[in-house]
């Protein structure tokens, strides 16, 4: 693979005492005697142990047993124990912990702004008293530890208050995507054989009601061990209550205690099953406890992002992504307040986002880079009519960048003084496996650096350490937050991450270092394609094309082709004034043989409105080339707009 990006190219973020001086990592190294982030990241990776337990304790994670050893290795590093011995409910640390203490019980916990322009705000102490309500009500119906229940519910405070209950009363949660069919969803809550599940009426989107609990109905009409079903008034529409299984969320909470408690938890009881769509077979079902996803989340959150107290942090994400629990795990834990929205972030003018951004003083701001491409066709002034100036830092995650997106975040948002966090990891890691920080310059598209405690590394197809060279990214030892394996499917687990080396954990992402130390993601290893005995990766393409100043997005797949092996197709949408031509084909196509090479050049670019992306602005590179070349394209559960997957169909 060539290189799509400039390695050894300009910094052009420095910190600023400003940052440096306030920062969580800073005064984690400090308490712990290191001098440099190389001290930090080489103790962190070498000894497991000692920098799982000081970070335990930086959080404040309270046990209600102590455990006996932070680690235990004796099954392989495929296999850890973590918190040996302890007994953890981690909606005690998320909610009890501040609304106990009267210096904070009245902060913020959850700020929440609905696409219709409702606003509501829950401090800590209502927060936990509503929990409580709801743990309350979920052991009423005769529910108890163990038992899964479904999240299928807008982005609205009911939502936080279901996860912490579930978590409080021991039970498993099951995230569900709210723009889910029903199929996807009857997927998901059969697997672990879910007792009940949390929904809603509907939501709100682009100005219309979504309904939510007819999809529910019909998903459920192909899970027998469903008993219970409680219902969120949101919009206010009608709908059917099946007797004996449906209640409504109002009505059961009313009159419950503000008291409730724990269940005592082994500290790798599982809390929460989220699931990853694979392009074949089933969703595969990450398992993650009460010590691990939500302490890795709050780490990354709290190094990288640099979030603490009277923070406010926003995601643009979904309850059914990672990033959904991520969010509301990582702030609450810290002690911080989470800003939740419901609805579209560019309607019903494409400046919603930055509007938010100045009404609720967001101080930390979570994008991805599909999100701001799809945004700067409206012109500057969206953002820059906006006082901004509450932002901290941004941070993005979800797929590689550009590098012309990433300077206009920088320079015309964030005004060339605002870091941009870039965050990449996933699911089954838990958070990051490499991110930015407070503390290190910063390259556009580019990463600081491994997370603290994560042994990542960039190898060729023999396994060896390369650097200034694109290879797979792989981990090299085990960290908390790491999925305990795939539910009910321990031998999936094992081929998709440790089959290829031994004791080596391989991603499935391209990423390079550059001669500075800084990191890339190159998108996925299976994005690749081998042209003429060429190995491309596809970012590298899409990147070329996003640099003409016509082009707003870009999406490119490989098809087979009998001469070449196989071939590129791109898909390109125009900037607004901007119109597809003949002419600019051939430019677009120039562009990319006069920088890769001509052999390499695509045999095709369409021209599209828009790209087929999920909710949280995520292109869907595999359905296009699915949709391309008439094939079943596999999981579609999380597609948003599927009129773009039908565009494409046509364009062949």
């Amino acid at each position: 693979m060539n290189n799509p990006f400039d390695f050894g190219g300009p910094f052009v973020w420095q910190p600023t005492a400003a940052y440096t001086q306030r920062s969580n990592l800073l005064r984690f190294m400090r308490q712990h005697g290191l001098a440099t982030l190389e001290e930090l990241q080489r103790r962190s990776t070498e000894d497991v142990a000692w920098f799982t337990e000081a970070v335990i304790e930086f959080l404040g994670i309270q046990f209600q047993r102590p455990y006996t050893a932070v680690v235990d290795l004796s099954n392989g590093i495929q296999r850890p124990r973590w918190c040996v011995d302890g007994q953890l409910n981690i909606a005690t640390n998320c909610v009890d912990k501040w609304a106990d203490n009267p210096a904070t019980r009245s902060n913020t916990a959850v700020i929440w702004e609905g696409e219709e322009g409702q606003t509501r705000t829950l401090t800590y102490a209502e927060l936990h008293a509503q929990v409580n309500q709801c743990v309350n009500a979920l052991r009423g119906l005769g529910l108890k530890a163990g038992d899964g229940i479904g999240l299928h519910l807008p982005m609205c405070p009911e939502i936080v208050i279901a996860l912490l209950a579930i978590a409080k009363l021991g039970g498993i949660v099951i995230p569900l995507f709210s723009g889910f069919g029903a199929g996807a969803i009857s997927t998901r809550l059969n697997d672990p054989g879910a007792k009940a599940l949390f929904t809603a009426d509907g939501f709100f989107r682009r100005g219309k009601i979504t309904p939510l609990k007819t999809t529910a109905d019909q998903a459920l009409t192909d899970v027998p061990t469903i008993e219970h079903v409680i219902v969120l008034r949101r919009t206010g529409q009608d709908v059917p209550l099946q007797a004996g299984r449906d209640v409504w969320w109002h009505e059961i909470m009313a009159g419950q205690s503000e008291e409730a408690e724990a269940a005592l938890l082994d500290a790798e009881t599982t809390l929460m099953l989220i699931y990853t769509s694979g392009t074949t077979g089933k969703p595969k079902g990450t398992v993650h406890t009460h010590c691990g996803f939500p302490i890795k989340a709050a780490q990354d959150m709290a190094f990288g992002t640099d979030v603490q107290q009277g923070d406010v942090i926003h995601w643009v994400t979904d309850m059914g992504w990672m990033m959904g629990p991520w969010l509301v795990f990582g702030s609450l834990l810290l002690g911080s307040t989470c800003f939740l929205y419901d609805g579209s972030p560019d309607w019903p003018q494409p400046d919603r986002l930055w509007a938010m951004v100045e009404r609720h003083r967001i101080t930390q701001m979570g994008i991805s880079p599909t999100l701001i491409r799809s945004l700067i066709p409206h012109g500057d002034e969206m953002a820059t009519q906006h006082d901004l100036s509450s932002i901290h830092l941004f941070a993005s995650t979800g797929e590689p960048w550009n590098p012309a997106p990433w300077l206009w975040l920088f320079n015309v948002v964030g005004k060339g003084q605002r870091p941009i966090i870039n965050y990449s990891g996933g699911t089954e890691i838990a958070g990051g496996i490499v991110m930015g920080n407070p503390l290190q310059p910063l390259k556009p598209a580019a990463f600081a650096g491994p997370c603290p405690g994560i042994a990542a590394d960039v190898v060729d197809e023999n396994g060896r350490s390369i650097r200034n060279a694109v290879g797979e990214l792989v981990i090299r030892a085990p960290w908390i937050g790491m999925t305990r394996g795939f539910w009910q499917d321990e031998q999936r687990y094992l081929d998709t991450y440790w089959s290829r080396w031994p004791n080596v954990w391989v991603h499935g992402d391209w990423a390079a270092v550059d001669n500075d130390g800084q990191w890339y993601i190159l998108g996925r290893s299976d994005d690749t394609v081998n042209v003429a005995g060429k190995r491309i990766g596809l970012a590298e393409m899409e990147s070329i094309l996003v640099n003409h100043p016509a082009v707003a997005e870009a999406a490119a797949i490989g098809i087979p082709d009998e001469v070449k092996g196989s071939a590129i197709v791109c898909f390109c949408v125009l900037f607004p004034g901007q119109h597809p031509s003949d002419e600019l084909r051939r430019e677009l196509i120039h562009a990319i043989a006069d920088q890769m090479g001509k052999p390499l050049q695509p045999k095709e670019i369409w021209f599209v409105a828009d790209l087929p992306k999920t909710r949280s602005a995520k292109v869907m590179r595999r359905i296009i080339r699915a949709a391309y070349l008439g094939e079943n394209p596999g999981d579609t559960s999380s597609l948003l707009n599927p009129e773009a997957v039908a565009e494409v169909s046509r364009k062949k």
